[in-house]
């Protein structure tokens, strides 16, 4: 079968190549043509357009991109009706994929959404674009299984692929060598995003701190879909700079400042005590304020049901909160023992579940059968 996908993001590539991967487990003769990035490539295929062409953050900047946004759908409109897949595979984006979906199903191509699109956060009512438009949702966040319940619709469960990812990994053994890292100093990890936009907010205040915690080291985490010397402004003594290896760095961590997003849970899963930190443009955050209905914006507050992880958000970003909640991380065992509880609890809700096999299986079975 022919399988068109869209990830908009890097960690929908992460996901999606997993789910390639698996896919061409029960279809030998699968065929790939994606939006995508160099994981996807890695999986084989064509890549059609990289992600990094479409990473927009918040809504004052997708507003002044909106010219180059409705080029891009046009040319994945034309792109996907000249390969006539079996099915267009939507990861997450919801901002483009829900165009997509609609676009797909008034074509008559059937429409599999991986990853549901956070319409749980804010603006609910797009959950009857899902209804329209999208023949079947696998989700990966226990709580969405209700939440669309709610509107009678159903959905596929079949774990959290990030649970997974972390089961899995093996660290490396000659981590502290191949980055020239001390051994002897324990690791602050910094995970400010991968898009330049966050990482602009998030990274100087995140590094800010430095200067009260000399007796450990603070490691980046920089990604390789951005040039290393775009990251060469943030360099300051005692700041090291690890890349595309965050698995290897939160193993290694003995705490964290982390960019709200799916590192917050990867951080969690590795059992790694965080402090989640969110910093938009003014008007981005205003609007935010308005619409947003959930009362956290990290996965793992989300998943609990209750805060795990302290959230510093926008004005509460500053370089004393940080110092101070980091200082309280480090030294406060009651503070740790809760946050450990806490993250008992999250594996306890996600499960190990080999997500994107099950996902790969659920959907060759109901392409088969229509």
């Amino acid at each position: 079968m022919k399988y068109y996908l869209i990830a908009g993001e890097r960690s929908g590539d992460f996901h999606a190549s997993h789910l390639m991967r698996e896919l061409r487990q029960q279809d030998t003769a699968a065929q790939f043509r994606y939006w995508g990035g160099d994981m996807m490539q890695g999986e084989g295929g064509e890549l059609v357009r990289h992600y990094q062409d479409l990473a927009i953050m918040g809504f004052l900047e997708a507003a002044t991109s909106v010219l180059k946004f409705r080029g891009y759908l046009k040319q994945c409109q034309q792109d996907i009706l000249t390969f006539k897949p079996d099915v267009l595979i939507l990861v997450d984006y919801a901002g483009f994929n829900l165009r997509m979906a609609r676009f797909a199903k008034e074509h008559g191509i059937k429409v599999f959404y991986y990853i549901s699109p956070k319409i749980w956060a804010w603006n609910q009512s797009r959950v009857e674009q899902v209804k329209s438009y999208v023949d079947k949702m696998f989700v990966i966040l226990p709580f969405e299984e209700e939440f669309y319940q709610k509107f009678g619709y159903d959905v596929d469960y079949a774990g959290n692929p990030t649970a997974d990812a972390v089961a899995e990994f093996k660290p490396t053994s000659d981590f502290f060598e191949r980055n020239r890292l001390d051994r002897e100093k324990p690791i602050i990890a910094v995970l400010p995003g991968s898009r330049k936009q966050e990482i602009e907010e998030m990274l100087h205040e995140m590094i800010a701190i430095l200067p009260g915690f000399q007796e450990y080291q603070f490691v980046v985490a920089g990604v390789n879909n951005l040039d290393p010397n775009y990251y060469k402004h943030f360099h300051r003594n005692n700041i090291r700079f690890v890349f595309d290896q965050t698995f290897d760095l939160l193993s290694h961590a003995k705490a964290a400042l982390v960019t709200s997003g799916t590192a917050t849970l990867e951080t969690a899963l590795f059992g790694v005590p965080q402090i989640v930190c969110y910093r938009t443009s003014a008007i981005t955050y205003a609007i935010g304020k308005m619409v947003i209905k959930v009362p956290y914006i990290s996965l793992v507050n989300l998943v609990v049901g209750r805060e795990v992880v302290k959230e510093l958000i926008q004005g509460e970003f500053n370089a004393r909160n940080l110092l101070d909640e980091l200082r309280n991380l480090l030294t406060d065992p009651d503070y740790m023992a809760r946050l450990k509880s806490g993250y008992a609890e999250l594996r306890q809700k996600l499960g190990q579940q080999q997500a994107a096999k099950k996902t790969a299986e659920l959907m060759v079975k109901y392409l088969r059968a229509s």
